[in-house]
């Protein structure tokens, strides 16, 4: 695990190359998106590039990690028109090239069964953007989440709908109970997972996923398994490290030929 302590425009900058690197290097990339606050710069970032610089989404496929049940198609906090808003519409992924869980679905097991397959078929995810929750949920899978989940639904905690209330007018009745997601098992399947916090409010969560105990009690933990992930923190959200002093060590002295 790479952890970077870095203001929150180089962690966009960071991510984005990434990105960057998968696009112009893969024929067919894969690329995992996440929504929420944390991704929002490196979106804008990538947005930038490819107005001006050319980056083409062109060949790409890209899959959401989550999707609320319940929500009307229209709802502008559908995950599917989030995404659209804050990236898709801004690069040139081809038609029907972005796909999300169907949280409408008359049957949401099924709908889950056929977004695993649908993310499998496509040869799975080459880069995956990830943020935590401060109860070190990822996607959506809320503590006490199994570290061998797929994609199903799943009952949000209080904690979660209140975080979220932010982009529901600060209405936590309005934030649905449920939602379809990615399971851990299903994130760990991809091949570079890059995870981006910042805040103070994020810090125990940062700690507990870097240097706590592999635990279904803070989900995050299960990135420890992965073998290239890519952490993201500001000052603040690193505040609670104990191994801080050590990865920027790493950092100052990583070979240069060895990439994020």
């Amino acid at each position: 695990m790479d952890v970077l302590v870095v203001p929150g425009q180089e962690a966009a900058r960071i991510a984005a190359d990434i990105v960057e690197r998968a696009l112009r290097t893969k024929e067919r990339p894969v690329l995992g998106l996440a929504t929420g606050s944390s991704p929002l710069a490196v979106y804008d970032e990538l947005a930038r590039r490819r107005r001006d610089e050319g980056l083409s989404f062109g060949h790409a496929r890209a899959f959401l990690l989550d999707e609320y049940v319940g929500l009307p198609d229209e709802h502008p906090e559908r995950y599917r028109n989030v995404i659209e808003r804050e990236l898709a519409s801004r690069v040139d992924f081809a038609h029907g090239a972005v796909q999300g869980p169907d949280g409408n679905a008359a049957d949401l097991a099924q709908a889950a069964a056929d977004y695993e397959r649908a993310i499998a078929e496509a040869g799975g995810v080459d880069v995956q953007i990830l943020g935590i929750g401060t109860d070190g949920h990822i996607a959506f899978n809320e503590p006490g989440s199994s570290l061998a989940s797929r994609t199903r639904i799943k009952t949000l905690t209080d904690q979660t709908r209140r975080d979220n209330a932010r982009f529901f007018d600060g209405d936590v009745d309005a934030v649905p109970r449920h939602c379809l997601t990615q399971g851990l098992a299903t994130i760990l399947d991809a091949r570079h997972l890059v995870l981006l916090a910042s805040g103070t409010a994020k810090s125990e969560a940062v700690h507990q996923m870097i240097e706590g105990p592999v635990s279904a009690m803070w989900p995050a933990t299960v990135l420890q398994l992965h073998p290239h992930v890519t952490v993201l923190v500001d000052e603040a959200a690193a505040s609670r490290l104990q191994l801080g002093a050590y990865f920027r060590e790493v950092r100052a002295h990583k070979p240069a030929w060895q990439a994020w």
